[in-house]
C-alpha cells in the first residue's frame, strides 16, 4: 500500500518516526533519520534498552563522533517507518553521540524493500511495496 510521509524541509536531515515492537508486544517509537548513505539500519543502544531489550554494552573507541559505532545486531519482531513494516527485522546496534538528538538511521537494507519518491520541494516521501 502506498503511503505519504511529511518530513521538514528546514532540518539538515529527513526525519521520520520509527516504530518497533518491544519484547513483550509493545509497540514504542522513536526518532531516526533517513540515511541514504548508511547501507543497514541502526539502533542507538540507550534506546533499545529503554525498550527493554537486554544490549551488552560494548566497549566502544569513540574515533569520530561524526559516525555510528555499530558492535552488535538484534533481530526485532516488527519495525515500522517511512509508513511501510519489515517484519523478523536484524538492525544494528550502536552507540549514537547524544548530541544528535536520534534514536535511530534507516539504512538501505530497509529502504531496497519499497518504491521511494523523495520530494524535497514538497517536503515528502512516498513509499510503497516493490511489485511482485
Amino acid at each position: 500500500m502506498q503511503s505519504t510521509i511529511r518530513f521538514d524541509t528546514d532540518k539538515q536531515h529527513i526525519h521520520a518516526k520509527m516504530c518497533i515492537k518491544s519484547q513483550t508486544g509493545k509497540e514504542v517509537s522513536f526518532t531516526a533519520i533517513v540515511d541514504t548513505g548508511a547501507p543497514f539500519t541502526e539502533l542507538s543502544d540507550r534506546s533499545l534498552a529503554r525498550v527493554g531489550y537486554s544490549i551488552a554494552n560494548a566497549p566502544v573507541n569513540p574515533k569520530d563522533l561524526q559516525e555510528t559505532q555499530k558492535y552488535s545486531k538484534i533481530r526485532l519482531p516488527l519495525v515500522q517507518t517511512l509508513g511501510q513494516s519489515l517484519e523478523d527485522w536484524i538492525v544494528y546496534v550502536s552507540r549514537f553521540d547524544e548530541s544528535w538528538g536520534i534514536d535511530a538511521l534507516i539504512g538501505l537494507d530497509f529502504l531496497r524493500h519499497f518504491c521511494i519518491t523523495i520530494d524535497y520541494h514538497k517536503g515528502r516521501i512516498i513509499t510503497k511495496p516493490l511489485p511482485l
